[in-house]
């Protein structure tokens, strides 16, 4: 009997073999660690539906951060809650704003160590949307944000911001666009999180439909022409081929969000002891690397950066 000339399966019975073949990594350098701090509580708040998570004080927010830095993880995204709202989302752009006050603090404590990115949202619409972007944009690089993040899919939003931050001489900071945002079942539990639950209607709206692969394409586009440093989709696991489709398109990197929804089914069932949380947590984000992201913005980073040096040993 002859055996095929052809054998992959050489390259897998060593795990040192196996070590040296495997096309796909992921570093703690990869991962951006998206944290929530709030404003006018004396205490962390735990998430119920995103277990080990809390909505932070400042203090807790900077040991979390200098916990995630020591392990490699450098790019930190900050959600801000405020104690209050109105209907001009004036605290998005206040000096004294709770995001505003957290990019001084960490700035403040880990200098050049750390990536800051802010993220940039108003859930409302008004004819003056694009210009209080642009005024929450210029503040969150004043308060010392490397990276602004626009999540709120407006027509027109990364062109006004780019042009706000240039004009006022901040020509060195990036934005990260979430081009392709989808309207998700995935976000439950961030908005529990941030408190950003809509009060009537939904987001469906002007974010972009699930069955849609080509749009995307379009508005990371659309993005990079009005200045995007980098794009994103979001949420990442129901849309790994968009993922594809937006790196072949684009030339610019591109970021998935690994959603709190996708955080909070691997915590309930590893909980109740239906998978290997370790392993499980390993295939999701490689197999978002392989579908051409270079970065993941995950919930699990933290706790994956602790694990990585592991990684070799499973498989």
């Amino acid at each position: 009997m002859s055996f095929p000339t052809q054998r992959p399966r050489r390259l897998r019975g060593n795990p040192a073999l196996r070590r040296l073949a495997r096309e796909t990594r992921i570093a703690p350098q990869d991962l951006i660690y998206p944290l929530f701090v709030r404003d006018a509580i004396g205490e962390p708040q735990p998430i119920e539906s995103m277990p080990g998570h809390l909505q932070h004080t400042l203090e807790s927010l900077t040991r979390e951060a200098e916990a995630a830095i020591k392990l490699g993880v450098r790019s930190l995204l900050l959600f801000g809650i405020p104690s209050g709202k109105d209907p001009q989302g004036s605290g998005a752009w206040m000096d004294d704003g709770i995001v505003q006050r957290a990019l001084r603090q960490l700035r403040d404590a880990f200098g050049s160590d750390a990536l800051l990115i802010a993220d940039l949202c108003l859930c409302e619409y008004t004819d003056r949307t694009l210009e209080i972007y642009q005024r929450i944009a210029t503040s969150q690089a004043a308060a010392g944000a490397d990276v602004i993040a626009p999540s709120g899919m407006m027509d027109g939003q990364v062109a006004a911001i780019r042009s706000a931050l240039d004009h006022v001489g901040f020509t060195d900071r990036a934005i990260l666009a979430y081009a392709a945002k989808y309207a998700s079942a995935f976000y439950g539990p961030f908005r529990e999180a941030a408190g950003s639950a809509p009060r009537f209607g939904d987001r469906r709206g002007y974010q972009m439909d699930a069955g849609n692969v080509r749009e995307a394409v379009r508005e990371a586009r659309i993005d990079v022409d009005e200045g995007a440093d980098i794009v994103m989709v979001k949420p990442a696991l129901a849309f790994l081929d968009v993922i594809r489709a937006v790196a072949e398109s684009t030339e610019v990197p591109v970021a998935a969000y690994n959603v709190s929804g996708e955080y909070a089914m691997v915590k309930a069932a590893a909980a109740r002891g239906w998978i290997d949380e370790r392993r499980v947590l390993r295939e999701i984000l490689l197999g978002i690397r392989r579908a051409g992201a270079q970065m993941i913005l995950t919930y699990h980073a933290r706790e994956v950066a602790t694990d990585i040096p592991c990684w070799d040993d499973m498989g």
